[in-house]
Parts: structure tokens; sequence; C-alpha cells
């Protein structure tokens, strides 16, 4: 299966495009939370955040910066959410890395996830499992 997000970087579909430079792509989403709701991707193709090379996931986080900034002065949002889901368990369907630029705005009725909590003793335990692979 073609990848979707690739095709619009070669412009063989149409989007609405308002940033590009040779590493990035960023355009409307077809189906926004909120009008404005941009899309920031890498023009090579990865999977996920962790696929993508330093160099590039650099200018992906500048340019990031430079629309989120844009998103937010040009539908004059209260605040902006940046997203990204990596792999199908956390939501992703495209399987190519984009992060979410969202506008929000006071009583849009957008809500954070709900909030969890660790037993006694597990937050140090889960500490641990994240450190190791840190240190390898």
């Amino acid at each position: 299966m073609e990848c979707i997000f690739c095709k619009i970087v070669k412009k063989e579909i149409p989007s609405a495009v308002v940033y590009e430079d040779d590493k990035v792509l960023a355009f409307l989403d077809i189906a926004p939370v909120n009008k404005g709701h941009t899309l920031v991707v890498p023009k090579e193709h990865y999977e996920t955040l962790m696929d993508i090379p330093e160099d590039s996931l650099s200018k992906t986080v500048s340019a990031l910066k430079k629309v989120s900034t844009a998103v937010m002065q040009g539908v004059k949002a209260d605040g902006i959410s940046v997203s990204m889901s990596n792999y199908r368990a956390a939501g992703q369907v495209i399987p190519h890395a984009h992060i979410h630029v969202i506008p929000r705005f006071e009583d849009d009725g957008l809500k954070l996830w709900p909030q969890g909590s660790y037993s006694d003793g597990e937050i140090e335990e889960f500490k641990n499992k994240i450190v190791k692979f840190l240190k390898e």
C-alpha cells in the first residue's frame, strides 16, 4: 500500500500546504479537530518518531515551531496542542510520522486524557524500567 502522505509530499495528491522546505511539509488536515489543524511531516518516509534520523528530526521540530506560531496567530487561537501518535496502539492511523498542530480555543470542548496514579513504590519501579534503556 502506498503512503498517502508520501503522495502528498510528491504532489500526486492535492493538499493545502502552509509550509515547505527541503525536509519538511506542513498542510491542513482534511478532518480537522478545529479549523486550522495542521500536519507537519518529514518529507522522507519514516513510520514513527523513533525512526526519524536526528538531522531530519531537528529540521522537523524547527518547522513545527514555525508552523505552530503561524497557526496560532493565523486563526487567533487561545492555545495550541501539539500531538504525535506512534504505532497503531497509540492511535496512529497513517504509518508516516506526522505531528498534529491543533489550534485550541477557550471552551472548545476538548479535554485532556484521563489521568491515573501509581501505587506505593510503583513509580520507582517504572522509572527504573525506563532508565535501564537510556543507559544502554
